[in-house]
C-alpha cells in the first residue's frame, strides 16, 4: 500500500475519524476570494508560509487544515514542504498529526528535504502517541532512498514489538514498501513476517497477510501454524482484510488437502450396485467406499467459517467466498453461493461486470447452481451493453429442455431492442440454444429465416451467420432455406452476411443446380465492387461450379478468374492462381488437379458454436486475470490438489504452549469477573483469538466459533474444582450480576433471538437468573459433542453442578423477582422427557433462548404452553430393509418427545433388529450428507447385536422447518448402507396448549397471506368431535385447544425449529362439508400441512 490519502485500510478504525474532524473545516471566511479567478496561487501560498512560520499554534493549525484540504481536492501543495517539514517537530499534537499526513502525501516526492528530518522521525518512533509513531513509521517508509533501508529495517523490526495492534498494522504496510525497495532484505523480512503472523489482533492480520503475499507468497510453511488462528479471526478483520486472507487461504488449501470432488463418482458407482453380483465383486466395492473421500476438519474450519461473510455488504469480500466455495468445496455445497452472487446484482454497473462475469465461468461447468434464479439475470432495458451481453451468455449456459421455450420468447423481445451489438449476440445465443438443445434446433432455425426479412440490415447479416453455421449439421433437410437466402443476395449488403449466402450455395451446389449458376452470374458482374472476404467466396463458389457442371459454368468460371488475376489485393491475385492451376489442368500442372473435386468439395465438420468464457476457468474466479482473460503480471498459480494430503500435523499450535495461555486466561477470568465464564461483555480481541485458536488445536475438530467458546467453558468448568465448589460471597455475586450475564448472553446470540422474537414472545417466561447464567446453549453443546465426537462426561458434570447450584438457594431466587413484575423461566416445567437411551447432555435451557424470555410479562402476552400428547400414534417407517442391509433391518418413527437433544430437534427412534443368523458389530452412523442449515444428533454406537435381537435407539434433526430428506450412512464394521430419514409435516411441529381468547387473539395477527384455507367433503363418520380430534392429532403432531362452539375444532403447534406457531380449525358446514384453515407465519409448511390433513377427514 503506499502512503498517499487517508484510506480506511492503513489508518484503521482508531485515527480515520478522528482525523476527519481535524479536516472538515478546510476553508475559513476569506477563503473564496484566495480562491478566486484571478487570484495567484503564488501569493495565497506565501500567506500559508507566513502562517506556518507563526509563533502561534492557532494559525500553524489553521494553516495545516487548509493545506491538507487542498490536498484533498487535488491540487498540488508541494511547494510548501520547507514550511510544512520545519513544524514536524512541534509539541502540538494536532499539528504533528496533520504535518504528518502532509509528509505522507510528498515524502516521496520531496525526498532529499524529508531527509534532513530523519532524525525527527526516528525520535518519533519512540512518542507515547500510537499514531504519531505509526505516521513516522509511514514517512519514513515513503522516502524512497536506499541509503536509509538499515534505518527502516530497524525501525520495522522495533513496530513490529510495539504495544499498540495500529502501529504493528504499519509496520506489515511498511514491509511491502522496503521489499520493492531493496528486495535483498527479503530473509530479514520474512522473519518479521513469521513474527507478525503470531500477532492475535485482528487489526494486523490482513495488513500481514498482504506483506505474505508481496514478499514470499511460496512460503507456506509459515502458515501452517497460523491457519486456525486466521481462520477464526477471519470473521472479525476489516473487509479488505478479509479478502487478502481469502485469496492466501484459498491458494494453500489446494496444496494441504486433498481434492473433495473425487467422491461424488464413487457414491454414484456404488449406489448403483447391482442385486445378483458376486461376492468377490462386493468385496472390491466395499473396499471402494471405505477409501472414499474424508474432509479434513482443519478444511471443513476453512469453509464453515467463511459462510457467513457471502452476508457481508461488501461486494469484494462476497466474491471472495464465492470463488473460495467455488475452487475448495464439495460441488453439492458449492451452490450457496449463487444466492448471494445474485445478491450483487443489484450493485453497481462495475460490481455487476465483475460478478456476471464469474457467473458465467460457474455456470458453464455447474448449470444446477443459478437455475433456481434464471430471472435474475433477465436483460434491463437500463442495463449497459456489457452486461446485457453478460446476463445473456449466461442464460444461453442456463438453456435446458425445461426452460427453452421461456428463454426464446425472451430472446424474441431481445432481437428487437435498440442496441444492434446486442440484438447481433441474442442472435448468435439463439443459434448456440439451437446447436445443444435438439428439440429446439427446427424452431430456432425457423424463428432466424423470419429474422431475414428484418429491415435491420445488422440483424439480417448476423443471422445469416448463424443459419448457415446450423445448415452445415444437417444440409439435406433444408434445400429450401438455402433456395431462400438466395434471393435475398440482392438485398444484403454486409460482407460477412454475403461470403455466409455464396459460400452455403457453393457447399451445396448440388441441391440447388438451378440456382447457383445464376448467383456466380450475378456476383460475377459486381465482382471488381465487392469485399475482399466476398470476391474469395466467388472464385470458390466458381472452382466449385466447374467441378460439378462445368458445361454452364466453364466460361463464367474463367470470366472470373481473370477478374481476380488483376485484383489490387494479392490475397485474390494469389487466390485465384492457386485456383486456376487446380481445376484447369494443363501441361504444367501438377499431380494435385486429379485430387481437385475432394479438395473443394471434401465433407467439413460441422462449426461447435461455443461459450467465450469456456477456456477462462484455468484462471482463478475474482482475479484479474480471470476478467482479462490474459495472465497479469503478479497472478499466482492455483496449484492442482494433491494425490495424498500432506501431515495435517503441522497445524497443531503446541500443546504446552497454549495450555499455559489457558491457565491465565482461566486464571483471569475466575478472579475477576467469576459469572462471567461462558459470555464476557469485554471481551478483548486478544483474548478471543487466543482461546479460539487454543480450542481449535486441542479439539482438532472444525467445530463453529461459538461452539468453541463454549465448549471450552465446559471444559474449564469440569477440570477446575474451584468453579464447582462456589463460595457465599460468590453467590451473592452472582445474585447482583444476573441480569448483566443475561444481557451479554443476548448480545453474543442476537442472531438467534431476531430470528425466534416473534414465537418466543408469546411463551411464558418462569425462571430465576441463577439459572440464566448457569447454563449453556444446549444446540451447540450437542453440535460441538457431534462433531467432535466426545463421551457424555462434560455434559453429565455440568448438570449435576446445575442441580448443586438449584438446591443451594431455591429461597433466594423466588424472593428476587425482577423490577417489572417479571418471572424468569422455570426449568421444571421444560426437563427432558425420560427415556431408555443414554443422552449426551442434560436437556437445559439455552442461554439465548433464556436472554429473550426476560423481561416479558405475563400480564401483556398470552399464555402459550407446549405440551406432550397423551397418546402418540406410532406410524414406523422403513429405514434400511433386510436384504439391502445384509441381515440388518432398521425402521424409524417420530416419538413427539420435546427437547431431549435440542430445543430445535425433531426426535427419532430408530429400532434396528438383526435378521441374520451371525452377530453384527459396532452400528453407527457416518456420512451425514444434510442440506445446508440441517444438523444432526447421531445415537451412541451400538457395539454388539445379537441373531434376531432388536434395539431402539434415539437421535435428533434439526429440519429447519422443511421437509428435506436428512441422507446419511447406517455402517456396521464391515458394512456402509446409505440411508435417509424424510419427515412428514405433521411431524415437524410441538403441540401447544392456550385459550380459546389467545387463540384468536394470535389468529387475528395471522391472516392476509399468512392464511390459507379449503374446503373439503367430510366423510358422516368422522364429523364426531372426538374422532375429528383423533384423526388430525395422528396425522399432525397438534395440541387440542378448547372451543366454546360444537361446529368449530380448534388445534395448535409451533414448529419445532423457528418456534412459529401453526393455529388450525376445522369449521364444520351444512351438508357434509367443512372449512380446513391454517394460520402461520411459515406459509409453505401451512400450505403443505393442508394438503396433507385434507383426504384425513373426507376419507372413510
Amino acid at each position: 500500500m503506499s502512503g498517499n490519502g487517508l484510506s480506511y485500510s492503513e489508518q484503521g478504525g482508531e485515527a480515520a475519524p478522528e482525523l476527519a474532524q481535524e479536516v472538515v473545516p478546510t476553508t475559513t471566511p476569506s477563503a473564496p476570494a484566495a480562491f478566486g479567478l484571478f487570484s495567484s496561487d503564488t501569493k495565497k501560498n506565501e500567506d500559508l508560509k507566513q502562517m506556518l512560520e507563526s509563533s502561534k499554534d492557532s494559525a500553524k493549525l489553521d494553516a495545516m487544515k487548509r493545506i491538507v484540504g487542498m490536498i484533498a481536492k487535488g491540487k498540488n501543495a508541494s511547494e510548501l514542504f520547507p514550511a510544512v517539514v520545519k513544524n514536524v517537530a512541534s509539541k502540538n499534537i494536532e499539528i504533528k498529526k496533520l504535518v504528518y499526513v502532509y509528509l505522507m502525501r510528498y515524502a516521496e516526492e520531496q525526498q532529499d528535504l524529508a531527509l534532513l528530518s530523519i532524525s525527527t522521525f526516528q525520535r518519533a518512533l519512540k512518542d507515547p502517541n500510537q499514531l504519531i509513531r505509526a505516521s513516522a513509521l509511514r514517512v519514513l517508509s515513503s522516502i524512497r532512498v536506499p541509503i536509509i533501508v538499515p534505518i527502516m529495517m530497524l525501525a520495522i523490526k522495533e513496530a513490529s514489538s510495539d504495544l499498540s495492534p495500529y502501529v504493528r498494522k504499519n509496520a506489515a504496510h511498511a514491509i511491502q514498501k522496503l521489499y520493492s525497495l531493496d528486495p535483498e532484505q527479503k530473509e530479514l523480512l520474512i522473519e518479521v513476517i513469521e513474527k507478525l503472523l503470531k500477532d492475535r489482533s485482528t487489526l494486523v492480520a490482513g495488513s500481514v497477510v498482504m506483506a505474505f503475499e508481496e514478499v514470499c507468497p511460496d512460503r507456506i510453511d509459515l502458515i501452517h501454524k497460523n491457519y486456525r488462528k486466521l481462520c477464526n479471526l477471519l470473521v472479525d478483520v476489516e473487509e479488505w482484510g478479509q479478502v487478502v486472507i481469502i485469496h492466501m487461504l484459498t491458494r494453500y488449501a489446494r496444496t494441504q488437502f486433498v481434492s473433495p470432488w473425487k467422491d461424488d463418482e464413487v457414491v454414484e458407482e456404488y449406489s448403483e450396485n447391482n442385486f445378483y453380483e458376486s461376492d468377490e465383486e462386493q468385496k472390491e466395492k466395499d473396499q471402494k467406499v471405505k477409501n472414499t473421500y474424508t474432509m479434513d476438519p482443519d478444511h471443513r474450519l476453512l469453509l464453515r467459517n467463511t459462510k457467513p461473510l457471502l452476508q457481508s455488504r461488501n461486494a469484494a469480500v462476497v466474491m471472495a467466498v464465492a470463488q473460495l466455495y467455488w475452487h475448495l468445496a464439495p460441488k453439492s455445497e458449492a451452490s450457496i453461493v449463487s444466492k448471494s452472487l445474485v445478491r450483487l446484482l443489484h450493485s453497481n454497473r462495475e460490481v455487476q461486470y465483475i460478478v456476471l462475469q464469474n457467473s458465467a465461468t460457474m455456470s458453464i461447468q455447474r448449470k444446477g447452481m443459478f437455475e433456481p434464479y434464471l430471472k435474475s439475470f433477465y436483460v434491463r432495458s437500463t442495463d449497459p451493453t456489457m452486461i446485457k451481453t453478460l446476463k445473456l451468455e449466461i442464460l444461453t449456459n442456463l438453456a435446458n429442455e425445461a426452460n427453452i421455450s421461456t428463454l426464446l420468447r425472451e430472446f424474441q423481445t431481445y432481437v428487437k431492442s435498440q442496441d444492434k451489438q446486442f440484438a447481433a449476440a441474442t442472435i448468435q445465443a439463439i443459434g448456440r440454444c439451437a446447436t445443444n438443445i435438439t428439440e429446439v434446433t427446427d424452431t430456432c432455425l425457423n424463428g432466424l429465416v423470419c429474422l431475414l426479412s428484418n429491415r435491420d440490415e445488422i440483424v439480417v447479416a448476423e443471422s445469416v451467420v448463424v443459419i448457415k453455421k446450423l445448415l452445415q449439421t444437417q444440409p439435406a433437410h433444408h434445400g429450401e432455406i438455402i433456395k431462400h437466402m438466395a434471393k435475398l443476395l440482392d438485398n444484403i449488403t454486409v460482407p460477412v452476411a454475403r461470403a455466409s449466402i455464396l459460400w452455403l450455395i457453393g457447399e451445396y451446389c448440388e441441391r440447388v443446380p438451378k440456382i447457383a449458376p445464376d448467383v456466380l452470374r450475378k456476383t460475377a458482374k459486381s465482382f471488381t465492387n465487392e469485399d475482399d472476404l466476398v470476391k474469395l467466396q466467388i472464385l470458390n463458389l466458381g472452382a466449385k461450379l466447374y467441378l460439378t457442371n462445368s458445361k454452364q459454368t466453364k466460361l463464367l468460371t474463367q470470366y472470373v478468374l481473370n477478374l481476380g488475376k488483376y485484383d489490387q489485393s494479392y490475397d485474390i491475385r494469389d487466390r485465384t492462381r492457386f485456383i486456376r492451376q487446380l481445376i484447369v489442368p494443363n501441361e504444367k500442372s501438377g499431380a494435385l488437379s486429379k485430387y481437385a473435386k475432394k479438395i473443394f468439395l471434401a465433407q467439413k465438420p460441422a462449426p461447435l458454436l461455443e461459450s467465450p468464457f469456456k477456456d477462462r476457468d484455468h484462471f482463478q474466479l475474482g482475479t484479474l486475470s480471470h476478467t482479462l482473460n490474459s495472465r497479469a503480471t503478479g497472478y499466482l498459480e492455483l496449484s492442482d490438489w494433491p494425490e495424498v494430503a500432506p501431515d495435517p500435523s503441522v497445524r497443531n499450535v503446541d500443546v504446552a504452549e497454549s495450555a499455559k495461555e489457558w491457565t491465565g486466561i482461566l486464571s483471569k477470568t475466575k478472579k475477576e469477573k467469576p459469572i462471567e465464564k461462558f459470555y464476557s461483555e469485554s471481551e478483548e480481541e486478544e483474548d478471543e483469538s487466543a482461546s479460539t485458536s487454543a480450542s481449535e488445536s486441542n479439539s482438532g475438530s472444525g467445530s463453529e466459533k461459538e461452539d468453541k467458546e463454549e465448549g471450552s467453558s465446559d471444559e474449564s468448568s469440569g477440570s477446575s474444582s474451584t468453579s464447582e465448589e462456589s463460595s457465599d460471597s460468590e453467590s451473592d455475586s452472582k445474585e447482583n450480576t444476573a441480569k448483566k450475564t443475561s444481557r451479554a448472553a443476548a448480545e453474543s446470540d442476537s442472531e438467534d433471538i431476531k430470528k425466534k422474537a416473534k414465537g418466543i414472545s408469546k411463551k411464558r417466561s418462569t425462571s430465576s437468573s441463577s439459572d440464566t447464567e448457569s447454563t449453556s446453549s444446549e444446540e451447540s453443546s450437542s453440535d460441538s459433542m457431534s462433531e467432535s465426537g466426545s463421551k457424555s462426561d462434560s455434559g453429565s458434570g455440568k448438570s449435576r453442578k446445575y442441580t448443586k447450584q438449584k438446591e443451594e438457594k431455591p429461597v433466594q431466587d423466588r424472593k428476587a423477582p425482577n423490577k417489572q413484575d417479571v418471572f424468569l423461566l422455570d426449568l421444571d416445567d421444560f426437563c427432558p422427557v425420560t427415556t431408555p437411551v443414554a443422552v449426551p447432555t442434560a436437556a437445559v435451557l439455552s442461554p439465548s433462548l433464556t436472554a429473550d424470555l426476560e423481561g416479558l410479562s405475563l400480564s401483556s402476552s398470552s399464555v402459550i404452553d407446549v405440551t406432550t400428547q397423551v397418546s402418540v400414534p406410532r406410524k414406523t417407517h422403513e429405514l434400511l430393509h433386510r436384504m439391502s442391509g445384509k441381515g440388518l433391518a432398521a425402521h424409524y418413527h417420530f416419538s413427539r418427545q420435546p427437547g431431549i437433544f435440542g430445543d430445535r430437534m425433531v426426535s427419532v427412534q430408530v429400532t434396528v433388529t438383526n435378521t441374520s443368523d451371525q452377530k453384527i458389530e459396532n452400528i453407527h452412523i457416518e456420512e451425514k450428507k444434510l442440506p445446508p442449515g440441517m444438523r444432526m444428533h447421531e445415537f451412541n454406537p451400538i457395539e454388539c447385536l445379537e441373531p434376531a435381537a432388536s434395539i431402539t435407539v434415539s437421535m435428533g434433526i434439526d429440519f429447519c422447518d422443511s421437509t428435506q430428506t436428512a441422507s446419511f450412512q447406517l455402517c456396521t464394521k464391515d458394512d456402509h448402507f446409505n440411508v435417509n430419514i424424510k419427515p412428514p409435516v405433521g411431524e415437524l411441529l410441538l403441540p401447544v396448549t392456550m385459550s380459546e381468547k389467545d387463540f384468536k387473539k394470535e389468529q387475528g395477527m395471522l391472516t392476509g397471506m399468512n392464511e390459507t384455507s379449503a374446503t373439503i367433503a367430510v366423510a358422516p363418520q368422522n364429523s364426531a368431535r372426538l374422532v375429528i380430534i383423533e384423526r388430525l392429532v395422528k396425522a399432525a403432531n397438534l395440541g387440542v385447544v378448547p372451543s366454546g362452539q360444537d361446529n368449530i375444532h380448534r388445534f395448535a403447534a409451533k414448529t419445532v425449529h423457528s418456534g412459529s406457531l401453526m393455529l388450525v380449525t376445522v369449521e364444520l358446514k351444512e351438508s357434509s362439508t367443512a372449512q380446513l384453515i391454517i394460520n402461520t407465519e411459515k406459509t409453505v409448511i401451512g400450505s403443505v400441512l393442508l394438503r396433507e390433513l385434507k383426504p384425513v377427514l373426507s376419507q372413510g
